[in-house]
């Protein structure tokens, strides 16, 4: 499981506190730090959690980059994603783990929007963008329906990685792009994947909702859309 965090502060520590005891899990929990100045980093107990710091700001793309390049040199062979702002929930992980490890599933994705799945203290733009515009035109690019296109809360199977179709290591990825990107590219290439229910509440908005800026941040996320629907990027 790896959380991408950047100055998440108290929500990072709430992140953690949510997980078992390293010995009381079968799996393994990464924090990889996308240039944090904020003590939360120092503050993460050895013992129970892997660190790895990309020492400056990048970009939440070129930290899942690093995150997949230090799981495939350790010889893992699935890995997970999870918001680093406490919006999910690690209890609710064997719903995006088995279908890839039992399965056959190459990429499960969380969905707050399926029945069983839940949500809360959402800002209404978020849940219309979330709900309806993102995954409408993704639906429409991919040539799949899906429900939640945004949701970080993922499983994938290393072994995709080593097809040469999927080149995460374009500079134009290091930012939003690489999430919709990594999917995109699964679904278009024909590979097993799934949808499962899942919670996903947001903090307190007196914590900070989110640090995705209200333009750019978007258009982060919509723009592979277009660059690989129209089969402008590869």
């Amino acid at each position: 499981m790896v959380i991408c965090a950047y100055n998440e502060n108290v929500k990072l520590a709430s992140t953690l506190a949510r997980f078992p005891a390293r010995a009381d899990r079968d799996y393994d929990v990464l924090v990889v730090d996308d240039g944090s100045t904020d003590g939360s980093i120092e503050q993460i107990d050895p013992a129970n959690f892997l660190v790895h710091r990309l020492g400056a700001c990048i970009g939440v793309g070129a930290a899942i980059r690093k995150a997949i390049e230090l799981a495939r040199s350790w010889g893992y062979e699935i890995i997970m994603f999870m918001a680093g702002n406490d919006k999910d929930r690690p209890d609710e992980i064997p719903r995006i783990l088995d279908p890839v490890r039992h399965h056959g599933l190459i990429l499960v994705q969380g969905s707050r929007y399926l029945p069983g799945g839940s949500y809360g203290n959402m800002p209404v733009y978020r849940r219309m963008t979330t709900q309806f515009v993102h995954p409408l035109l993704f639906s429409l690019s991919a040539r799949k329906r899906l429900t939640d296109t945004t949701n970080g809360f993922r499983a994938i199977h290393l072994g995709v990685f080593d097809d040469p179709a999927i080149d995460i290591q374009q500079s134009w990825l290091d930012q939003y792009e690489m999430e919709v990107y990594i999917r995109f590219k699964v679904i278009r290439l024909g590979y097993k994947h799934g949808e499962v229910a899942c919670t996903k509440i947001y903090p307190a908005r007196a914590l900070g909702i989110t640090k995705m800026k209200p333009i750019t941040g978007w258009w982060s996320i919509l723009r592979p859309i277009f660059l690989l629907g129209l089969g402008l990027r590869k």
